[in-house]
C-alpha cells in the first residue's frame, strides 16, 4: 500500500457519485449540502460542520500472499448494496465499475453499480480537479454510503465503465483512492470536518487487518515520524540511506536497491542457499536442502537491514526491516525477496515501500501536518477509541 499498484485504471469516460446521507451534520445542513452541490456551489464556511476528534476504521480482507492485496467493504446506494474496494495509496479518486452502461468492464464480484438521475453540476471544485484538459464527459451523480453505525457519509465517487482489461485480475468492484489530492475520501471528509486530513492503516501478518481516518487510532508520542516528500505526488518520505546489519553502508536514494542486493548476495554465499532460476514468484528467490514451510525456517539467513530519513537536515528516522518485512514463503518453498527494483516496475527513479514491509506496524499519513510515521501494532484487533466502524 504505499503503493505500487493501481486495481485497475479507468481509459474511457468517468462518472462521478456524491454519496450523500445523514452523517454527524443535522438533515437541514444535508439538505443543504445537496442543494448547493446540485446548483454548483463549493464547500464554503457555511457548509462545514463543526469538527469532531473522531475516526472511522474500516475493516481490511487480504494477505500479502498468496492473495497479494488487500480490500475493504463498503454498503453503496439505496437501497444499500455491498461492494469490494481494493485500498489504494497511489490514486486519489475512489471509483465502482458501473453499468452506466457498460462499454468494456472486468468481472466482478458484485453486480455493476448502477447510477441514478440526480445530476451534479460540472462546475463542481473535485469535478474540475479530476479532468483538467477541458473535456466535460462527466456525470456527477447522488447516492448514499451506509456504515453499520446507522450512519451515513457523503463523498464524490466516480465510475469507470469503459476500462483496460490488461494486467492481472482481482475479484474487486472498484478502487478506494487514499491518495493526497482534492477527491481522495479522507479529503473529502476533512473538508466538512468529519475527520482530521490523516490515512493510517495496520496489516496483520496473519492476513486482515484494519485502514483508519482521522487521528484517535494512534498515541503520536509513540510514532517515529519524517517529513513528506514536498514535492512527490504520491506518499513518500524522500531520500533514503541504507544501514545494513546495523552498519552504514554509504549506498544513498538510487543506489539502495543495487547495494541491499549486492550485500545481501554477498552475505548469502556463505550460507546453504541457492538463487532458485526456476521459481517466477518473485524476481529474487532462493531454494534450501529441502523446501521451506514458513520465514521461520529461513530468517536467520538474512540480516536485518534499515532505512534512514533525514529530518529537516537534523536528525534522521530509521524503518527497520527484519526478514518477515522483506521475505515471503514461495508455493514451491523457496524464499522469495518481497522488495522490487522501481527502475525494472515502471517507477523510474522511485523505489516503493509495499506491503510486505508494512506488515504489524501502524502506518500514518499525516496529510495536515505533512508527516509519515510508523509504530508497531496489533493489527489483528480493531482499535478501541472515539472511532466508528464502516
Amino acid at each position: 500500500m504505499g503503493k505500487e499498484k493501481v486495481g485497475f485504471w479507468v481509459v474511457g469516460v468517468v462518472v462521478l457519485v456524491l454519496i450523500l446521507g445523514s452523517s454527524a451534520a443535522s438533515d437541514d445542513r444535508q439538505q443543504r449540502w445537496r442543494k448547493a452541490v446540485m446548483s454548483g456551489e463549493t464547500m464554503g464556511s457555511s457548509m462545514m460542520i463543526n469538527r469532531a476528534p473522531s475516526s472511522i476504521v474500516l475493516p481490511l480482507h487480504g494477505n500479502v500472499y498468496p492473495t497479494g492485496f488487500y480490500n475493504v467493504t463498503l454498503n453503496i446506494g439505496q437501497p444499500s448494496k455491498p461492494y469490494f474496494l481494493d485500498v489504494d495509496t497511489g490514486s486519489d479518486l475512489t471509483w465502482l465499475q458501473c453499468d452506466a452502461p457498460c462499454v468494456q468492464c472486468r468481472e466482478a464480484p458484485h453486480p455493476y453499480y448502477k447510477p441514478s438521475n440526480n445530476l451534479v453540476a460540472w462546475k463542481d471544485p473535485i469535478c474540475q480537479s479530476l479532468h483538467t484538459n477541458g473535456d466535460q464527459r462527466w456525470m456527477p451523480l447522488i447516492s448514499t454510503l451506509q456504515v453499520k453505525s446507522g450512519r451515513a457519509l457523503f463523498w464524490l465517487l466516480g465510475c469507470g465503465y469503459d476500462q483496460d482489461l490488461g494486467g492481472s485480475y482481482h475479484p474487486i468492484d472498484g478502487v478506494l483512492g487514499l491518495g493526497r489530492g482534492k477527491s481522495s475520501i479522507v479529503s473529502q471528509l476533512s473538508s466538512v470536518g468529519l475527520v482530521r486530513n490523516v490515512i493510517g492503516h495496520c496489516l496483520s501478518a496473519r492476513g486482515g487487518g484494519f485502514l483508519f481516518f482521522g487521528d484517535e487510532i494512534y498515541d503520536p508520542s509513540r510514532v517515529a515520524w519524517t517529513p513528506m516528500s514536498p514535492n512527490a505526488k504520491h506518499y513518500s518520505p524522500g531520500l533514503a540511506e541504507l544501514t545494513f546489519d546495523g552498519k552504514t553502508t554509504g549506498f544513498k536514494n538510487l543506489l539502495v536497491y543495487e547495494g541491499l542486493i549486492s550485500l545481501m548476495k554477498r552475505e548469502l554465499s556463505t550460507k546453504p542457499l541457492r538463487q532458485a532460476l526456476d521459481d517466477q514468484t518473485l524476481p529474487l528467490c532462493w531454494k534450501g536442502r529441502k523446501p521451506f514451510k514458513s520465514i521461520r525456517d529461513v530468517k536467520k539467513y538474512f540480516k536485518t537491514f534499515a532505512l534512514s530519513f533525514t529530518n529537516d537536515g537534523k536528525s534522521k528516522t530509521q524503518l527497520e526491516f527484519s526478514p518477515e518485512a522483506f521475505l515471503i514463503v514461495s508455493a514451491k518453498g523457496n524464499a522469495c525477496l518481497g522488495i522490487l527494483n522501481g527502475t525494472e516496475v515502471g517507477l523510474n527513479d522511485l523505489n516503493v515501500i509495499g506491503d510486505i514491509s508494512m506488515q504489524d506496524r501502524v502506518v500514518i499519513y499525516d496529510n495536515e501536518k505533512q508527516l509519515i510515521g510508523w509504530a508497531p501494532g496489533n493489527c489483528d484487533r480493531l482499535p478501541k477509541s472515539k472511532s466508528f466502524i464502516m
